[in-house]
């Protein structure tokens, strides 16, 4: 362990020199693969030919070569056998995203990200016990391709859980059969089943999904705080969506315990990029030897712009949202992820998730992106005494009087005083981290106050269950720029009623 950490504090001295590396790496890793070949990756001598040679491209830009590796054809990304798919539906489109994944990927990046981030908490607090017991680790589920008898599929988490290390296995308090079950609420029954009476010292897994693990322990036990189930609990490792809107729940609804702490990661089914490297810090280190090439389009430079300029570390900016490109030892080139994130420090390299590319707000100009009504929604809860489970945003489109606004779904853990004074301290906080926002909400000219609706609890789950989304990895999209989700959910809850 200590190796590694003075492995991180060398790439945080020399960041730029670490990423040639990776890049020079990468080039000579894919020079002879079909994709290689078909940009010329051998004739590539600097980071300016191979952006030239190589344009940036999302999913669906890659679909033809990754369907020739789903039907079994090798060398056409990677140069390295691939054998299983991280499948990902992204929020909640219908359409499959199938990520191939390669053992460098694999054993570098993901597996790495995930000793790292046990690493650099143990740094930070020396005396921890959490390998005296077992973790709760939620995950997906994972089945056998439908393109391929020898290949597999699954939520990247199932993946990883199948072919992790026998002593990673060992801190896990789920058997395999139970971690990689399919039907949600019979693996929560297992998964309570296989937990309670054992010393459990950490979770892991997305928030969402680990607030209606917790909630139904509760219902089992007779608790109302897990620190009660489980005494020795003192680590929840997060990522997936931004901890903002449930910190208070579980500080103060869920684990009241003064030993618990936080640790956030920053994972996806193309890579592990950042992991919190400090306490009570609110951003995380860009990990930057673990395979992965980095680049960064100014956000207001992408939308509609296929030929957006990328710059590497050596020319981002402190507080500017920027979409991540990343080149990856899976055979991922110049790869939209779908994230925008901000850089919170140059030396060492530090971000902060601020939304996604498709998931915001700007149906009057007001550029609403999902860390704005995060921290939005965090200060109307402290204010209000509110508690969040889950929200979704879109917009209300103009109307017979030529306004408009914004119609927040909300469902509420714990009510605030007033859904007035809640509203009113969401809208303020918006104009105050939104110069747009605030421009637009100039004495109700062109945008109205928010219309905020109390959904019963449940809702978002029934949703999600709804579109077979239900566990794993899936999510709720915080900003649409437009209704179909909200309206989805409000017929939902009308067919509920009737």
């Amino acid at each position: 362990m200590l190796r590694r950490i003075d492995e991180i504090e060398y790439f945080k001295k020399e960041p730029l020199l670490k990423q040639k590396e990776t890049f020079l790496y990468l080039l000579n890793e894919g020079q002879d693969t079909v994709f290689g070949k078909a940009h010329h990756f051998q004739d590539i001598r600097s980071v300016e030919q191979y952006r030239t040679a190589v344009p940036i491209r999302d999913y669906e830009a890659y679909k033809s070569y990754i369907d020739r590796v789903l039907h079994g054809e090798q060398n056409v990304l990677w140069n390295s056998e691939i054998k299983w798919f991280a499948k990902s539906s992204g929020t909640t489109s219908d359409k499959s995203k199938f990520i191939p994944i390669s053992k460098e990927s694999r054993n570098e990046c993901h597996y790495r990200g995930g000793r790292d981030a046990l690493a650099l908490y143990c740094q930070a607090y020396p005396d921890t016990q959490i390998f005296e017991g077992k973790g709760i680790v939620l995950g997906g589920s994972h089945e056998i391709s439908r393109f391929n008898e020898t290949l597999r599929y699954g939520d990247l988490s199932a993946v990883l859980l199948q072919n992790m290390s026998p002593l990673a296995r060992y801190l896990s308090s789920l058997d395999m059969d139970i971690a990689l079950m399919s039907d949600w609420e019979q693996k929560i029954e297992r998964i309570i089943d296989a937990s309670l009476g054992q010393n459990i010292t950490f979770l892991a897994g997305v928030p969402t999904w680990m607030v209606s693990v917790i909630l139904r322990i509760f219902e089992r036990s007779g608790a109302n705080n897990l620190a009660d189930v489980f005494p020795n609990l003192e680590l929840y490792l997060h990522g997936g969506v931004s901890f903002t809107p449930y910190r208070a729940q579980f500080t103060q609804q869920l684990i009241r315990s003064p030993k618990m702490h936080y640790w956030e990661t920053y994972n996806a089914s193309e890579g592990f990029f950042a992991v919190q490297d400090e306490p009570e810090r609110n951003d995380m280190l860009l990990m930057l030897d673990y395979g992965i090439y980095y680049e960064f389009v100014p956000l207001d430079d992408f939308l509609g712009n296929p030929q957006a300029v990328a710059v590497g570390l050596e020319g981002v900016m402190l507080d500017k949202n920027y979409v991540l490109l990343i080149s990856t030892n899976t055979g991922l080139w110049r790869y939209v992820v779908g994230d925008t994130v901000r850089f919170t420090s140059l030396f060492p390299f530090r971000i902060q998730v601020s939304g996604r590319v498709k998931s915001f707000i700007n149906a009057f100009g007001e550029e609403v992106m999902v860390d704005n009504a995060d921290r939005a929604i965090a200060e109307a809860c402290r204010k209000s005494g509110a508690l969040v489970s889950d929200y979704t945003v879109a917009p209300i489109y103009l109307d017979e009087h030529g306004k408009g606004g914004h119609q927040w779904l909300v469902e509420f853990s714990q009510e605030p005083d007033s859904l007035a004074h809640f509203v009113e301290i969401l809208d303020q906080t918006l104009q105050s981290v939104n110069s747009d926002y605030e421009a637009k909400r100039q004495k109700d000219i062109v945008m109205q106050l928010p219309l905020v609706q109390a959904i019963p609890a449940g809702t978002f789950y029934r949703w999600l269950k709804m579109k077979g989304k239900a566990g794993g990895q899936h999510k709720v999209p915080r900003l649409a720029n437009e209704r179909q989700y909200v309206d989805e959910i409000t017929e939902l809850l009308k067919s509920s009623v009737q």
